[in-house]
């Protein structure tokens, strides 16, 4: 039986979906800031900061990531206009969790940053990772687009998928604390780097042949 997907929404076209999908973004961003100056993220403010602005750049990434899929399974090509907002978004708060190690953590002072990054590996991965998503962002504009071809751009943003992995092996390291919520990123990763396959692909990988047999 084949299941008839459902019509696209109407909304998904609207002029406000784009400014929308901003707020609703930024909203992790104003709640960690409201804890910071009430002092919600007591005993240690400074490390709760560091670690929210890194988990919600991870959830971001995640959400990026996951458009590609949702357009697949649903047919809702309108959806992809969002990708590069909430992309640039996720560089954003990327931005905001290095600044926050390096400033408040590390105050700035290059011998102890230099130090902590050469003894502790993950902080390491997430600097790679940080890299590339600065790489992508800043070849996210059209006119950047226009001028590396298509074929090319695409190639390159491609690396959206190890930025991912290395921030998920980032996190699963700085916690060290078991499963939890470093395993739910890791297995939601991997699922989405399953739909994203091509589909005589994916239908290897679950057994069909072109998505018929189940």
């Amino acid at each position: 039986m084949v299941l008839k997907r459902p019509p696209e929404p109407k909304w998904l076209g609207a002029r406000w979906v784009p400014p929308a999908t901003v707020a609703l973004c930024l909203v992790p961003l104003a709640v960690l800031i409201g804890q910071a100056l009430t002092g919600a993220l007591f005993p240690n403010p400074i490390e709760a900061l560091v670690r929210g602005l890194g988990d919600w750049t991870l959830r971001l990434l995640l959400l990026t990531l996951a458009i590609t899929p949702a357009r697949r399974l649903t047919g809702w090509t309108r959806l992809v206009r969002l990708r590069r907002t909430i992309g640039l978004i996720t560089f954003a708060y990327a931005v905001l969790h290095v600044l926050a190690y390096v400033g408040l953590d590390q105050a700035f002072h290059l011998p102890t940053l230099w130090a902590d990054i050469t003894k502790r590996a993950f902080i390491i991965l997430g600097m790679v990772s940080f890299a590339i998503l600065a790489v992508l962002a800043a070849t996210s504009p059209k006119a950047v687009v226009r001028r590396l071809g298509g074929r090319r751009w695409r190639r390159l943003h491609r690396l959206i998928y190890p930025a991912a992995i290395l921030g998920v092996i980032h996190h699963a390291m700085m916690v060290r604390a078991g499963w939890g919520t470093a395993g739910e990123h890791a297995v939601i990763l991997a699922l989405l780097l399953v739909l994203r396959l091509p589909k005589p692909r994916l239908a290897g990988v679950f057994g069909g042949r072109g998505g018929a047999e189940g």
